[in-house]
């Protein structure tokens, strides 16, 4: 390819709306243009980079024997409704966009597709003898982000691989799930990425086992924690740890302290000559659940640490026995719109009175209530007295009528000790989630009546797995791992080239002559191989070369008539001097084995 034939458009200031380096560079190499809010056009070169990324992904999926297939991308909304997802992720702030036909049906354009696969598999696959059976495609998906940013990282259409699976019992899953595993970390290894695997959370896919796949990087939107030991590592969702030891509370007798503008830990404690680990933080939050109810919830927590939602969201499904939608603080003027009394908020203890939802309009009139371990290990503590400005000190769980159930709601957090060895400290990165596995377990094909007959000849539903790669997060992923001040390095693997030729000055002849003959047994080697032919200054060539990220350079200058050239390796900016002959010669041994 002649860079003269590409549509290459190079920028040399940063765009406004870029945040990132990986975004700006996008942008300014001419890989990907905006057309609005997150959704981009995919420019020829960023093309080639998505094709290779789909051509490794294609392969690894082939060899574990998955079938590619695609899938519509309109889905009626009476499967989702079935799965109990629509409202969910159509309501609110969900998450899909949704239409009617001219026939005013409902239909949604899919973020995701268990509810079509596992729908289709109920219809084709009857016997435990068809099993099991691993269907994937790669296709364009649509999230309508509340906030989309970050270029390809957060958008509203993407390119996906998304993967499921199905099985007549649970442990064929797990080998199937240990399978893919193997498979993800081929598929980022050939891809050129350093990548760590994490215990997550499952999210609204819902499901058994999950793990991210995430690319260390210091934009990541995700905190990872890891053990140095190698054995831990979860996103910070997800993870689990002992907390520092609290600070013993001196014993003394129980009393309710005046605590006049000792709203929060950190006014309260430097006032009183407390530490934070002594303290009872209490939250008050409404949870809103899938059939419409609002529960008002008392959350208990150590005032050391911090509630982490995602779990608090599970443990109120699980608890309730329905989805929960969402959950935020309660908030003053809410009361107000409830016609509730005031609380004394900044003064709230566990045992807040459940008489004061009593006159709610469309609350539920009772708290339910959780407590973190580390706050129910407490056996004297300082937390408030349900009056303005008062706080107990020295009262405990029997006092205040009993502990609430306990239940993990913090977050975990660097320094914290491992739970699998105490002596190991959790220490805390950045990441980009690029992939994530799932073991669905049955909750699909229960609900949406996907059955097949097993070898005792009766019905039942199907075990499944879900297996999902941002084919074009991946990509950007990879230019935040690898670029530097002068632009993008890409990994030999998936840069859109392998090789370019860049002619130093076009109008000499036997430059433009060594150059063209370079680019021919390039390309007759089977070598990616871009020339840029534009009568441009030598300078804007490099500059943009470097942009651009091709692995390697070779430049042909002043030095054609003596066929000498400068190979120049992007990764390190090595520039060597060479016969054209031999860096020839290297280019295609180099190349050719790691292709091999």
């Amino acid at each position: 390819m002649r860079v003269s034939r590409l549509m290459l458009v190079t920028l040399r200031d940063v765009p406004a709306d870029a945040e990132i380096a990986s975004h700006q560079l996008l942008l300014r190499g001419g890989y990907i243009r905006r057309v609005t809010s997150g959704i981009y056009a995919y420019l020829p070169l960023m093309w080639r980079v998505l094709s290779k990324i789909k051509s490794i992904v294609q392969e690894e999926m082939n060899a574990i024997g998955a079938l590619e297939t695609l899938l519509p991308q309109l889905h009626p909304a009476e499967l989702w409704q079935r799965s109990g997802r629509w409202q969910g992720y159509t309501a609110g702030e969900g998450i899909m966009f949704n239409l009617e036909d001219r026939q005013g049906r409902e239909l949604g354009l899919g973020p995701t597709h268990e509810e079509v696969i596992t729908t289709l598999a109920g219809d084709l696959l009857r016997s435990y003898r068809q099993l099991p059976v691993t269907l994937y495609q790669i296709q364009s998906k649509f999230r309508d982000e509340i906030r989309p940013r970050f270029g390809l990282m957060r958008s509203r259409e993407f390119i996906m691989k998304d993967a499921y699976s199905f099985h007549a019992n649970e442990a064929d899953l797990t080998t199937t799930y240990k399978a893919m595993d193997k498979a993800y970390k081929r598929i980022f290894s050939r891809c050129g990425l350093e990548t760590v695997a994490v215990d997550a959370d499952s999210g609204a896919i819902g499901g058994a086992a999950s793990q991210e796949f995430m690319v260390t990087a210091d934009a990541g939107e995700d905190l990872i924690l890891t053990s140095a030991d190698g054995i831990y590592a979860a996103n910070q969702e997800k993870a689990v740890s002992h907390p520092a030891k609290a600070t013993p509370l001196p014993s003394k007798e129980s009393i309710v302290l005046d605590t006049p503008n000792q709203k929060t830990i950190e006014t309260l404690c430097s006032t009183q000559g407390l530490h934070p680990s002594q303290v009872i933080k209490v939250l008050v939050m409404l949870a809103r659940i899938e059939d419409g109810e609002l529960q008002p919830v008392l959350v208990s927590l150590r005032g050391d640490q911090e509630l982490n939602e995602v779990k608090l969201l599970n443990a109120l499904s699980k608890e309730l026995g329905k989805m929960v939608l969402d959950v935020a603080p309660i908030t003053a003027d809410q009361i107000v719109s409830q016609g509730i009394e005031a609380w004394p908020f900044g003064a709230l203890g566990p045992d807040l009175d459940d008489a004061l939802l009593s006159s709610a309009k469309s609350w539920i009139t009772r708290f339910l209530r959780l407590a973190d371990p580390s706050a129910t290990a407490l056996e004297n503590f300082v937390c408030g007295a349900n009056r303005s400005d008062q706080h107990r000190i020295g009262t405990n769980w029997s006092k205040l009528g009993g502990k609430p159930k306990s239940v993990d709601l913090r977050k975990a957090q660097a320094g914290d000790c491992c739970i699998h060895d105490s002596s190991q400290i959790l220490e805390e990165q950045r990441g980009i989630e690029v992939g994530h596995i799932f073991q669905l377990g049955r909750k699909y094909s229960q609900a949406l009546e996907a059955h097949f007959t097993n070898d005792k000849g009766t019905q039942e539903p199907f075990w499944m797995g879900c297996y999902g790669i941002g084919i074009s997060r991946l990509a950007q992923a990879a230019v935040e791992q690898h670029h530097d001040e002068a632009g993008i390095s890409w990994p030999l693997a998936i840069a859109p080239f392998e090789v370019i030729v860049v002619v130093a000055n076009l109008q000499d002849e036997p430059q433009q002559k060594l150059a063209e003959q370079l680019y021919s047994e390039l390309q007759a080697a089977g070598i990616d191989t871009l020339l840029d032919d534009r009568n441009e200054r030598a300078g804007v060539k490099f500059k943009d070369a470097d942009l651009i990220g091709i692995p390697w350079r070779i430049v042909v200058g002043r030095d054609a008539t003596k066929a000498e050239v400068e190979l120049v390796k992007r990764s390190s900016r090595e520039v060597r001097k060479l016969p054209a002959t031999q860096a020839l010669a290297e280019l295609i041994e180099e190349i050719g084995v790691n292709n091999h």
